[in-house]
């Protein structure tokens, strides 16, 4: 498309078209004047702004299906090719090494979404931002919070490869139960995508033979004895521990060392997801494998922090679920330190498995830590699952807040002791981070 659509009066360029959506906290109605004044070509607006008297004006029932429309259209005009990935976790992280290990093949022509902007507006303004011959492979990001969100975002992106990084416990509660989850996410593949599935997720091994197009898998395993479980894969790329990868396809084999620097068998996971998804773009594995060592977590996964004194700080609360949640302690068991101490905040929108999915969470916490920190709605039922996982009750600490937590963990963090904060958004653990800096 050659009109340039923009739904911000902050970033609007003279010529641009000034699409008026709503949010929860703003209606972009309220800025069109300013749009005009800025520049904007015409406004597209579903009810006549105030403060407009004459200007080119596109009326539409509602302005964000317009929205869509209009990335529909540019997908239409897009020459190349076009990568979505979606999953219960590591959607982001997949997407930000993918976007990395697709760059030496197409130096400054991949677009990937920014963020987590991954719902319909974040998926149509990456569409749009595609327009002319300027990039060669898009990579969107498609996040669910309700049922079938999934196929109303492949409908307009309509992709040609598909990575599902697994199906886990995020948003039961919006969901309703696990078959609508993975129904929801199964949607990616509605439109004929090829299918980058996880060979080490239950739902997709169970679900891979309703799919009539093609499926690459992969997987994270620790040593290549894990390889045995997946001899009867045709298409396979696997990770054994961080220093070799392997790759199958059409009974050839091909084996090449690497060096992967990127901590936890979770975003090892993450990374086979995104060398599956360049292979099936062509990019050779010894292209691949070289950049493996460049790959880095975007902000807020698992960010190392040094503090005054000795002590390390693990920033890992972009967000969080209980396979999130047991991924990072997973990788926060192996860490070298004096005393483990991990600090949980809760979880949010699980539903009827709030209290169990916690429990769960608190006892593999107590086989990863030396030390426990709750917060949050469910800290009580982190605790109780500690408990019973055999964590003494000592070494369990209660905090009402972030503040709380902060104020401990200054009068008790010591040289060489690590500490992980994990948690839901909502929480707002950096904070702690802050707090802690100062």
């Amino acid at each position: 498309m050659n009109l340039r659509v923009s739904t911000d009066t902050r970033t609007l360029r003279p010529g641009d078209a000034f699409l008026a959506l709503r949010g929860e906290h703003f209606d972009g109605h309220d800025f069109a004047a300013e749009a005009l004044r800025r520049g904007a070509a015409m406004v597209i607006v579903d009810r006549p702004p105030p403060g407009i008297d004459c200007a080119a004006m596109l009326l539409v029932e509602d302005t964000l299906r317009a929205y869509m429309a209009l990335a529909a259209a540019a997908r239409r005009q897009f020459g190349g090719q076009v990568v979505a990935i979606t999953g219960s976790a590591g959607k982001t992280t997949t997407k930000a090494f993918l976007a990395q290990l697709l760059e030496p093949a197409h130096p400054g022509r991949v677009l990937a979404a920014r963020a987590n902007e991954n719902n319909e507006i974040g998926v149509s303004k990456l569409l749009l931002e595609s327009a002319g011959d300027a990039h060669d492979v898009l990579v969107a990001e498609m996040g669910a919070r309700h049922f079938g969100d999934i196929a109303a975002l492949v409908a307009i992106a309509r992709p040609d490869v598909g990575v599902l990084t697994n199906i886990g416990d995020a948003h039961l509660e919006l969901m309703g139960s696990r078959e609508r989850l993975a129904d929801t996410k199964w949607a990616l593949f509605g439109q004929g995508a090829e299918a980058v599935l996880n060979a080490q997720d239950a739902v997709s091994r169970e679900r891979a033979g309703s799919l009539s197009q093609n499926v690459r898998w992969f997987a994270a395993v620790d040593d290549a004895a894990e390889l045995d479980a997946y001899a009867e894969l045709a298409a396979f790329t696997a990770l054994v521990g961080e220093r070799r990868l392997i790759h199958r396809c059409e009974r050839m084999t091909q084996e090449l060392d690497v060096n992967v620097r990127v901590p936890g068998r979770h975003n090892r996971a993450n990374l086979a997801a995104a060398l599956t998804a360049a292979a099936a773009l062509c990019v050779s594995l010894e292209t691949l494998a070289a950049e493996v060592p460049n790959v880095q977590l975007p902000a807020g996964r698992y960010d190392s922090i040094s503090l005054e004194g000795g002590a390390r700080l693990i920033y890992d609360a972009y967000n969080a679920n209980a396979s999130g949640m047991v991924a990072a302690l997973d990788a926060f068991a192996a860490e070298a330190a004096s005393r483990r101490i991990a600090v949980l905040a809760s979880m949010a929108e699980l539903g009827d498995e709030s209290r169990s999915l916690h429990e769960r969470v608190g006892e593999h916490a107590a086989r990863s830590a030396d030390l426990l920190v709750v917060t949050g709605e469910f800290a009580d039922d982190f605790a109780a699952g500690a408990r019973r996982a055999g964590l003494p009750a000592d070494r369990i600490v209660r905090v009402d807040d972030n503040a709380g937590a902060a104020a401990w963990l200054r009068a008790h963090v010591r040289r060489d002791d690590v500490v992980l904060l994990k948690g839901s958004r909502k929480y707002r653990l950096e904070e702690i981070v802050r707090e802690l800096q100062a």
